[in-house]
């Protein structure tokens, strides 16, 4: 057995699933309730399926893994050979994830440093990934762990939603809720501040909205050497033509993502969600 550190994260960090095989990562997979069933994210719901219950208002709500799943991944990792784990999850202000994660941690048959990366989506695979990246050249459990802070502190992530009924029913909006009032009047951004959800601005109309997204994500890129991950719910065509828009405007541009969001980020969200992560190098 080949002795290394490993790297875990939750399914909340939309890697793609070559990029996970290649660097060894293992995504613990959270979980959706879609009426009286429990669903695990990734394998027993699509997200054709989400959006289709959302749009017919049918109950769907969210859970974290059980500590026992944790413990499972820990175990299994140490069994290939790792020597530390590095488990690196969505923000706590969003999920009991990495609390479920803490308790697990405490069995694991290997020293595992959690982190709560304050992010969601491929701002949390960005993490991963350079955090798996720093392991794969010999790094240590704290090299690793430092890698993937840096990567947070510098990435940002911005989302577009049609309605924020989905956020609200899920009591994830935070201040947000500043724009419940003129929602029915306004096109919401919103942008991930502190491992929150919180307002950014408010536009008039749809198309109006998606331009700002984009100014904004090209803003933040600047010139600097970036990744970026595009995101959306039921809204292919949006997210492809958001990508070729920002691929031309991102001079530093190094790998760019265009991926659906699994079911979990989907049910607080809503179809029509496009989101852009931008995570500088």
């Amino acid at each position: 057995m080949s002795r290394h550190v490993a790297i875990v994260t939750d399914s909340t960090a939309y890697l793609p699933a070559r990029t996970m095989e290649r660097h060894g990562i293992t995504a613990v997979p959270l979980t959706v309730v879609l009426g009286d069933r429990a669903l695990e994210e990734g394998t027993e719901i699509s997200t054709r399926a989400l959006a289709q219950a959302l749009q017919k208002r049918r109950p769907v709500t969210t859970s974290r893994p059980a500590p026992a799943v944790f413990e499972e991944a820990y175990r299994k990792v140490a069994e290939s050979g790792a020597t530390g784990i590095v488990s690196l999850h969505l923000s706590a202000e969003l999920s009991g994830t990495y609390d479920a994660a803490v308790v697990a941690a405490r069995q694991a048959p290997v020293p595992v440093r959690v982190v709560d990366t304050g992010m969601i989506a491929m701002a949390l695979g960005f993490c991963a990934l350079s955090a798996a990246q720093t392991a794969e050249s010999g790094g240590t459990v704290d090299e690793a762990v430092t890698a993937a802070e840096k990567r947070a502190a510098g990435t940002s992530a911005y989302f577009y939603v049609d309605t924020l009924d989905y956020l609200r029913r899920g009591g994830r909006i935070g201040a947000a809720q500043a724009l419940l009032g003129s929602a029915l009047a306004v096109k919401p951004l919103l942008q991930l501040a502190d491992g929150r959800i919180e307002p950014l601005e408010k536009v008039r109309t749809a198309s109006k909205a998606i331009a700002r997204l984009e100014e904004i994500a090209a803003e933040r890129a600047g010139s600097a050497r970036v990744d970026v991950a595009v995101h959306h719910l039921a809204a292919p065509d949006r997210a492809s033509a958001l990508a070729d828009r920002l691929r031309a405007r991102v001079p530093g541009l190094a790998d760019l993502h265009v991926s659906e969001v699994g079911a979990v980020i989907g049910a607080h969200t809503g179809p029509g969600l496009l989101g852009v992560v931008v995570s500088p190098q």
